[in-house]
């Protein structure tokens, strides 16, 4: 059930890399990890809560050569990896990046806003290759992913439940028409069930 070619967003925490030292300029780094490998909740139906995982996996295969750092998707590249001062690696943890903001005075403008706290999340954007979904735990597994594209500070970061993205949200409401007609389904027998006892039920005591 993979959706392959389709761009998705994830938020992730963000933080700067600043010690405290009084009158001296920040070194403008940033860091934070774009994924983790532990399931997290993405979706939610009423009560029901739809996750979505990303394997330890899932990165050995993808295309991170050129990854940006924009701010909201969008616009001005801060940083980037091909020109090195943007870097992925993937550890037990997750996809971790880290960033130099100190060649450019928009780069260091952005820092500030950073440190500021006007952008306290990132997100950041990437295509599925192989993905499976688990219907009894109701959790999507990413298996591999094909390319990473860009990391972001971001004004506001989405709320999984109101905000997803057109390729994730029309993912979900695939499995849950899918999953609702068959709860339907199972109603329907259960009723047709029932009310076949109540007859043969009626049937023995007028019987007898």
């Amino acid at each position: 059930m993979a959706t392959k070619n389709e761009r998705l967003i994830r938020d992730m925490e963000l933080r700067i890399l600043q010690e405290d030292r009084e009158g001296q300029e920040p070194d403008y780094r940033i860091e934070g990890y774009a994924s983790t490998f532990e399931p997290y909740v993405l979706f939610r139906d009423g009560d029901i809560e739809y996750k979505e995982v990303i394997d330890p996996k899932a990165f050995d295969e993808t295309d991170m050569s050129d990854v940006v750092l924009r701010v909201d998707h969008e616009g001005k590249v801060y940083a980037r990896t091909s020109a090195g001062d943007l870097v992925v690696s993937v550890d037990e943890h997750g996809l971790k990046q880290e960033a130099d903001l100190s060649r450019t005075a928009a780069g260091r403008s952005l820092f500030e806003d950073i440190a500021a706290g006007h952008y306290p999340k990132m997100s950041f954007a990437f295509t599925v290759k192989e993905d499976a979904y688990d219907k009894e735990e109701r959790l999507r597994k990413i298996t591999k992913i094909a390319k990473l594209f860009d990391v972001s500070p971001v004004s506001f970061p989405a709320n999984p439940g109101t905000e997803l993205d057109v390729a994730t949200r029309d993912y979900f409401h695939g499995v849950m028409e899918v999953e609702r007609a068959e709860r339907l389904a199972q109603e329907e027998r259960a009723a047709k069930i029932a009310e076949l006892t109540n007859r043969i039920e009626r049937l023995k005591n007028h019987g007898d």
